[in-house]
């Protein structure tokens, strides 16, 4: 492969780069362009689900429901962080699947602690 040839490739995608940028700069102007401009007292107020709005839109949320999303993501990445481990794992060739087994392991164990830590403090219950 000669030097044309690479640089080639990289002009191919500063071409795709370019091109999506200009769809998406003309996709908003036109929106700018043909949207109605109607500002009026119904489309300035606050929307919820259908429902006339009462009282003012700030509210304090309960500890818990963070809580119960903190939770969420740390599950989230357990799975992110196990499936490319048995994938690595499952193949003979690789080097150290003890070390590896034992370190996912001990992530294990932490991460599934909390669950009936969560369990124990009452975050679980959608209340």
């Amino acid at each position: 492969m000669d030097l044309h040839d690479y640089y080639m490739q990289y002009g191919t995608v500063l071409a795709l780069v370019i091109a999506g940028i200009v769809l998406v700069a003309a996709a908003f102007g036109l929106n700018r362009l043909f949207r109605p401009d109607m500002k009026y007292g119904a489309k300035l107020s606050t929307y919820e689900c259908g429902l006339d709005p009462v009282g003012s839109g700030w509210s304090q949320t309960h500890i818990r429901y963070y809580l119960f999303a903190f939770m969420f993501v740390v599950f989230d990445v357990e799975t992110l962080f196990v499936f490319p481990w048995a994938v690595y794992l499952g193949n003979p060739n690789n080097a150290a699947p003890r070390f590896m087994l034992g370190t996912m392991l001990v992530f294990l164990f932490f991460v599934s602690i909390t669950l009936p830590y969560e369990w124990k403090k009452g975050v679980l219950k959608w209340v």
